[in-house]
Protein backbone atom coordinates (compact mmCIF):
# COMPACT_ATOMS: atom_id res chain seq x y z
CA UNK A 1 0.00 0.00 0.00
CA UNK A 2 2.80 2.66 0.73
CA UNK A 3 5.02 1.63 -2.14
CA UNK A 4 1.56 2.27 -4.14
CA UNK A 5 1.30 5.98 -2.52
CA UNK A 6 5.13 6.43 -3.43
CA UNK A 7 4.64 5.58 -6.71
CA UNK A 8 1.26 7.98 -6.96
CA UNK A 9 3.05 10.75 -5.76
CA UNK A 10 5.71 10.67 -7.45
CA UNK A 11 3.62 10.37 -10.77
CA UNK A 12 1.82 13.46 -9.53
CA UNK A 13 4.97 15.47 -9.19
CA UNK A 14 5.86 14.24 -12.75
CA UNK A 15 2.75 15.29 -14.12
CA UNK A 16 2.85 18.98 -12.07
CA UNK A 17 6.42 19.96 -13.35
CA UNK A 18 5.52 18.46 -17.30
CA UNK A 19 2.45 20.77 -17.17
CA UNK A 20 4.20 23.44 -15.86
CA UNK A 21 1.86 26.55 -16.67
CA UNK A 22 3.40 29.10 -19.32
CA UNK A 23 5.01 31.88 -17.91
CA UNK A 24 5.19 35.24 -20.06
CA UNK A 25 7.26 38.73 -19.02
CA UNK A 26 7.21 41.89 -21.22
CA UNK A 27 10.31 43.99 -21.90
CA UNK A 28 9.52 47.34 -22.79
CA UNK A 29 12.92 48.26 -22.06
CA UNK A 30 13.94 46.16 -24.97
CA UNK A 31 12.56 49.79 -27.37
CA UNK A 32 16.14 51.45 -26.74
CA UNK A 33 17.61 48.31 -29.58
CA UNK A 34 15.00 49.10 -32.32
CA UNK A 35 15.02 53.19 -31.25
CA UNK A 36 19.08 52.83 -32.04
CA UNK A 37 18.66 51.55 -35.37
CA UNK A 38 15.51 53.79 -36.08
CA UNK A 39 13.07 51.17 -37.08
CA UNK A 40 10.00 49.19 -35.25
CA UNK A 41 9.57 45.68 -34.67
CA UNK A 42 9.34 42.80 -31.98
CA UNK A 43 11.10 40.46 -30.10
CA UNK A 44 10.05 37.18 -28.37
CA UNK A 45 12.19 34.76 -27.23
CA UNK A 46 10.81 31.07 -25.53
CA UNK A 47 13.19 29.83 -22.80
CA UNK A 48 12.26 25.77 -22.54
CA UNK A 49 13.31 24.58 -19.47
CA UNK A 50 11.15 27.48 -18.04
CA UNK A 51 7.88 27.41 -20.57
CA UNK A 52 8.35 31.27 -20.73
CA UNK A 53 8.08 33.32 -23.34
CA UNK A 54 9.71 36.87 -22.83
CA UNK A 55 8.18 39.73 -25.13
CA UNK A 56 9.12 43.16 -26.61
CA UNK A 57 6.14 44.76 -28.15
CA UNK A 58 3.78 41.17 -28.27
CA UNK A 59 0.93 42.88 -30.19
CA UNK A 60 3.09 41.55 -33.30
CA UNK A 61 3.41 37.87 -32.22
CA UNK A 62 0.45 37.50 -33.91
CA UNK A 63 0.70 39.90 -37.01
CA UNK A 64 1.66 38.02 -40.42
CA UNK A 65 4.14 38.98 -42.12
CA UNK A 66 6.57 37.68 -45.62
CA UNK A 67 8.67 34.89 -44.17
CA UNK A 68 11.32 36.41 -47.37
CA UNK A 69 14.85 34.17 -47.19
CA UNK A 70 13.57 32.88 -43.41
CA UNK A 71 11.92 30.42 -45.74
CA UNK A 72 15.02 28.84 -47.06
CA UNK A 73 15.06 26.88 -43.70
CA UNK A 74 11.66 24.89 -45.15
CA UNK A 75 13.08 25.30 -48.72
CA UNK A 76 16.39 23.36 -48.16
CA UNK A 77 14.08 20.68 -45.77
CA UNK A 78 11.94 20.11 -48.80
CA UNK A 79 14.65 20.49 -51.72
CA UNK A 80 16.40 17.44 -49.80
CA UNK A 81 13.49 15.45 -49.07
CA UNK A 82 12.14 14.99 -52.49
CA UNK A 83 15.66 14.39 -53.61
CA UNK A 84 16.12 17.80 -55.51
CA UNK A 85 19.33 18.09 -53.72
CA UNK A 86 20.94 15.44 -52.52
CA UNK A 87 23.10 16.84 -49.62
CA UNK A 88 24.83 20.17 -48.34
CA UNK A 89 27.29 19.51 -50.89
CA UNK A 90 24.93 20.09 -54.24
CA UNK A 91 26.17 22.46 -56.67
CA UNK A 92 23.42 24.49 -58.65
CA UNK A 93 25.31 26.34 -61.69
CA UNK A 94 25.50 30.26 -61.37
CA UNK A 95 23.42 31.47 -64.47
CA UNK A 96 26.14 33.69 -65.08
CA UNK A 97 23.76 36.77 -64.54
CA UNK A 98 25.55 39.40 -62.73
CA UNK A 99 23.49 40.57 -59.15
CA UNK A 100 23.72 43.61 -56.83
CA UNK A 101 25.24 40.93 -54.26
CA UNK A 102 28.59 39.88 -55.59
CA UNK A 103 28.76 37.09 -53.44
CA UNK A 104 25.98 35.52 -55.50
CA UNK A 105 27.96 35.93 -58.31
CA UNK A 106 28.81 32.31 -58.77
CA UNK A 107 28.27 28.36 -58.46
CA UNK A 108 26.58 27.52 -55.01
CA UNK A 109 25.84 24.52 -53.17
CA UNK A 110 23.55 24.43 -50.66
CA UNK A 111 25.74 25.14 -47.56
CA UNK A 112 27.11 27.99 -49.40
CA UNK A 113 23.26 29.51 -50.59
CA UNK A 114 22.22 29.27 -47.46
CA UNK A 115 25.22 31.24 -45.66
CA UNK A 116 24.73 33.75 -48.20
CA UNK A 117 20.97 33.73 -48.51
CA UNK A 118 21.65 33.41 -52.78
CA UNK A 119 18.30 34.46 -53.53
CA UNK A 120 18.47 32.92 -57.73
CA UNK A 121 19.67 29.25 -55.98
CA UNK A 122 16.74 28.57 -53.60
CA UNK A 123 14.47 30.14 -56.62
CA UNK A 124 15.95 27.40 -59.27
CA UNK A 125 15.64 24.93 -56.12
CA UNK A 126 11.28 25.89 -55.56
CA UNK A 127 11.14 25.53 -59.62
CA UNK A 128 12.97 22.01 -59.78
CA UNK A 129 10.39 21.00 -57.25
CA UNK A 130 7.56 21.89 -58.55
CA UNK A 131 4.31 23.63 -57.71
CA UNK A 132 2.33 20.79 -56.60
CA UNK A 133 5.17 19.43 -54.70
CA UNK A 134 5.75 22.25 -52.85
CA UNK A 135 2.16 22.79 -51.76
CA UNK A 136 2.27 19.46 -50.84
CA UNK A 137 5.03 19.50 -48.50
CA UNK A 138 4.20 23.29 -47.00
CA UNK A 139 0.80 21.76 -45.98
CA UNK A 140 1.93 18.87 -44.67
CA UNK A 141 4.96 20.96 -42.68
CA UNK A 142 2.12 23.24 -41.51
CA UNK A 143 4.33 26.16 -42.59
CA UNK A 144 2.58 29.67 -41.89
CA UNK A 145 -0.53 29.81 -44.10
CA UNK A 146 1.02 27.66 -46.84
CA UNK A 147 -0.42 30.16 -49.69
CA UNK A 148 1.62 29.15 -52.49
CA UNK A 149 0.09 32.07 -54.68
CA UNK A 150 2.31 34.50 -56.88
CA UNK A 151 4.48 31.97 -58.22
CA UNK A 152 6.60 29.02 -57.26
CA UNK A 153 9.73 30.91 -57.39
CA UNK A 154 8.49 33.81 -55.86
CA UNK A 155 5.67 33.09 -53.30
CA UNK A 156 8.19 33.59 -50.25
CA UNK A 157 9.40 36.64 -51.40
CA UNK A 158 6.14 38.68 -52.86
CA UNK A 159 3.65 36.58 -53.04
CA UNK A 160 0.86 35.13 -50.82
CA UNK A 161 2.94 33.19 -47.76
CA UNK A 162 2.71 34.68 -44.85
CA UNK A 163 4.08 33.74 -41.02
CA UNK A 164 3.96 35.77 -37.71
CA UNK A 165 6.64 35.36 -35.37
CA UNK A 166 4.51 32.72 -33.30
CA UNK A 167 4.93 30.57 -36.31
CA UNK A 168 8.60 31.29 -36.73
CA UNK A 169 8.54 29.95 -32.86
CA UNK A 170 6.80 27.05 -33.27
CA UNK A 171 8.59 25.81 -36.60
CA UNK A 172 11.92 26.48 -34.81
CA UNK A 173 10.52 23.99 -32.28
CA UNK A 174 9.20 21.37 -34.44
CA UNK A 175 12.86 21.37 -36.25
CA UNK A 176 14.93 21.10 -33.23
CA UNK A 177 12.45 18.51 -31.97
CA UNK A 178 12.43 16.35 -34.99
CA UNK A 179 8.72 16.75 -34.88
CA UNK A 180 8.04 18.17 -38.37
CA UNK A 181 7.49 15.48 -41.77
CA UNK A 182 10.70 15.02 -43.13
CA UNK A 183 13.80 12.38 -42.39
CA UNK A 184 16.42 12.75 -39.94
CA UNK A 185 18.71 12.85 -42.02
CA UNK A 186 16.80 15.41 -43.93
CA UNK A 187 15.99 17.68 -40.26
CA UNK A 188 20.06 16.59 -39.39
CA UNK A 189 21.63 18.77 -42.52
CA UNK A 190 19.25 21.48 -42.21
CA UNK A 191 20.30 21.72 -39.23
CA UNK A 192 23.97 22.03 -39.67
CA UNK A 193 23.93 24.45 -42.22
CA UNK A 194 21.86 26.64 -39.82
CA UNK A 195 24.99 27.38 -37.74
CA UNK A 196 25.68 31.00 -37.04
CA UNK A 197 27.73 30.41 -34.08
CA UNK A 198 29.46 27.38 -32.02
CA UNK A 199 31.27 28.77 -28.95
CA UNK A 200 32.24 26.59 -26.12
CA UNK A 201 29.38 27.72 -24.50
CA UNK A 202 26.70 27.59 -27.14
CA UNK A 203 25.38 26.95 -30.20
CA UNK A 204 23.28 29.37 -32.17
CA UNK A 205 21.05 28.40 -35.49
CA UNK A 206 19.65 30.84 -37.45
CA UNK A 207 18.60 32.69 -40.54
CA UNK A 208 18.03 36.15 -41.70
CA UNK A 209 15.38 37.64 -43.75
CA UNK A 210 14.03 40.49 -46.05
CA UNK A 211 11.21 41.64 -47.55
CA UNK A 212 10.73 44.63 -49.44
CA UNK A 213 6.92 46.01 -49.39
CA UNK A 214 4.87 49.07 -50.97
CA UNK A 215 5.82 51.65 -48.50
CA UNK A 216 7.83 49.72 -46.02
CA UNK A 217 10.80 46.73 -45.37
CA UNK A 218 10.82 44.20 -43.09
CA UNK A 219 13.45 42.06 -41.36
CA UNK A 220 13.91 39.05 -39.49
CA UNK A 221 16.25 36.76 -37.64
CA UNK A 222 15.23 34.23 -36.12
CA UNK A 223 16.71 30.70 -34.84
CA UNK A 224 17.50 29.01 -31.26
CA UNK A 225 20.34 28.65 -28.99
CA UNK A 226 21.23 26.05 -27.61
CA UNK A 227 22.79 26.54 -23.78
CA UNK A 228 23.47 24.37 -20.78
CA UNK A 229 20.34 22.08 -21.55
CA UNK A 230 18.48 23.75 -22.80
CA UNK A 231 16.96 26.06 -25.96
CA UNK A 232 16.18 29.39 -26.28
CA UNK A 233 14.03 29.76 -29.63
CA UNK A 234 13.72 33.59 -30.71
CA UNK A 235 12.62 35.66 -33.92
CA UNK A 236 13.36 39.28 -34.10
CA UNK A 237 11.10 41.44 -36.62
CA UNK A 238 11.92 44.67 -37.82
CA UNK A 239 10.25 47.34 -39.72
CA UNK A 240 10.95 50.53 -41.43
CA UNK A 241 9.20 53.02 -43.94
CA UNK A 242 12.62 54.36 -44.74
CA UNK A 243 13.42 52.47 -47.16
CA UNK A 244 16.81 53.66 -47.83
CA UNK A 245 17.72 52.74 -44.01
CA UNK A 246 21.41 52.04 -44.84
CA UNK A 247 21.84 49.94 -41.31
CA UNK A 248 18.20 47.96 -42.00
CA UNK A 249 20.50 44.62 -42.92
CA UNK A 250 22.41 44.79 -39.42
CA UNK A 251 20.09 45.89 -37.64
CA UNK A 252 18.16 42.71 -37.37
CA UNK A 253 20.75 40.60 -36.32
CA UNK A 254 22.43 43.12 -34.35
CA UNK A 255 19.45 43.75 -32.09
CA UNK A 256 18.54 40.09 -31.91
CA UNK A 257 22.29 40.03 -30.24
CA UNK A 258 21.82 42.40 -27.86
CA UNK A 259 18.71 41.10 -26.45
CA UNK A 260 19.74 37.79 -26.36
CA UNK A 261 22.88 39.35 -24.54
CA UNK A 262 20.93 41.33 -21.85
CA UNK A 263 18.93 38.22 -21.40
CA UNK A 264 22.09 36.20 -20.90
CA UNK A 265 21.51 33.81 -23.62
CA UNK A 266 24.20 34.44 -25.31
CA UNK A 267 26.63 36.08 -22.95
CA UNK A 268 27.74 34.76 -19.39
Amino acid sequence: MKQTFLYLTLAFYSLSSYCQKQSTETRDDFKKYYDQFKVEGSFVLYDQNNNKLIFYNQQQFNEQYSPASTFKICNSLIGLETGVIKDENYVIPWDSVVRSNPKWNKDHDLKLAFKNSTVWYYRELARRVGGEKMKFWLDKAQYGNADTSGGVDLFWLKGGLRVTPEQQIDFLKRLHDNKLPFSKRTVDIVKNIMIAKDTLGYVVRAKTGWSDEEKRIVGWYIGYVEKNNNVYYFANCIQSTDLDNSDFARARIEIAYRILDALKVTKE
